[in-house]
């Protein structure tokens, strides 16, 4: 038999036994079976807790989501596995894919993508953060000696300044009010300051904490005509942004980036496959290890779930929690 994991109703979870799929698959499909899935903690709280807002629910989503939102809902999108059965060119393959939290998938090869020989099972689950930071780059990019501030040292947050700090900048800052998280990025030889300590005059502010207080901040450390990059998801609420004062009279720009395209300016020349391609080869960097912060087995996920949506310390230490099955 295998198992999917449900969201019920807000705050209630559980695992659904289903049948297991077998070679009766269609011809080109392959059946992958799941060696660890992720926790995306801000995206995943929204639907756990059934805020994602139904005026947008047909772009949230995911790939092989099953059933909609609000709830019943199958949903998660950090999966890898090992294709069991399909084409003899695939079989034995690791792969990662925008996966929910299941057994076993089914699916086509273009669902999913190999993993590198030198990218291990677990940070492979990274793919998904790595991706999302390359969107946000891609959306505003940097130029050569920019001074680049990014607020929020999450799992998006901190694999976007791992990615942004191989490129040659005047400045990198990562804001962040957890002295704890501060002192692990330090540790991987990034700049991580208090958000009442952050260096002003910003050519670019990269918005990921999801709060106000992130936002009123970010415009403020950016310098004029500088741009603030809103990499956060604030789901059904509506967040109240500070556009008076000086914010005409700086010429700021507030631009919004979303990993469901293709940022523009390189959607043209870019696919989703390729970007997912280029994100698990970034992952060769081994600091990425430091964005898995717990791991459990894959039953303890309801209970894992309303610890990582509530108001608890492993919400507060939780980068990227890995189920193991």
């Amino acid at each position: 038999m295998g198992w999917q994991y449900w969201t019920e109703s807000a705050g209630t979870s559980a695992w659904r036994e289903v049948p297991e799929p077998h070679a009766d698959i269609a011809a080109g499909e392959l059946r992958v079976r799941t060696v660890a899935t992720a926790v995306s903690r801000g995206t995943e709280t929204l639907v756990h807790t059934g805020r994602v807002p139904q005026a947008i629910a047909h772009l949230m989503r995911a790939p092989q989501q099953l059933g909609d939102f609000p709830f019943p809902v199958s949903y998660g999108y950090l999966g890898v596995g090992v294709v069991d059965e399909g084409p003899d060119e695939w079989r034995g393959a690791r792969v990662f894919g925008l996966l929910p939290h299941h057994t076993h998938h089914v699916v086509t090869a273009e669902d999913v993508q190999r993993i590198p020989d030198d990218v291990p099972d677990h940070r492979a689950l990274l793919a998904g953060a790595a991706e999302t930071g390359l969107n946000i780059l891609w959306q505003e990019p940097p130029r050569i000696a920019d001074r680049v501030a990014i607020i929020g040292a999450g799992m998006i947050g901190t694999a976007t300044a791992l990615l942004a700090s191989g490129m040659t900048l005047d400045r990198l800052e990562v804001l962040e009010t957890n002295p704890e998280r501060r002192r692990l990025l330090m540790s991987l030889g990034l700049t991580a300051v208090d958000p009442d300590e952050a260096s002003p005059d910003n050519d670019i502010v990269i918005h990921t904490s999801g709060t106000e207080p992130g936002l009123a901040r970010a415009l403020e450390i950016t310098g004029d005509d500088g741009t603030v990059v809103e990499a956060s998801w604030f789901g059904s609420r509506a967040p109240a942004v500070p556009l008076g004062a000086d914010f005409h009279a700086r010429r700021l720009s507030i631009v919004a980036s979303q990993v469901g395209q293709v940022a523009e300016g390189r959607r043209a020349r870019r696919t989703r496959s390729e970007r997912l391609q280029t994100a698990l080869r970034t992952l060769r960097d081994e600091r990425f290890d430091a964005l898995l912060t717990g791991e459990s087995p894959r039953q303890d996920l309801p209970e894992v779930m309303n610890a990582i949506t509530g108001d608890t310390d492993l919400a507060r230490s939780t980068l990227c929690h890995v189920l193991t099955y």
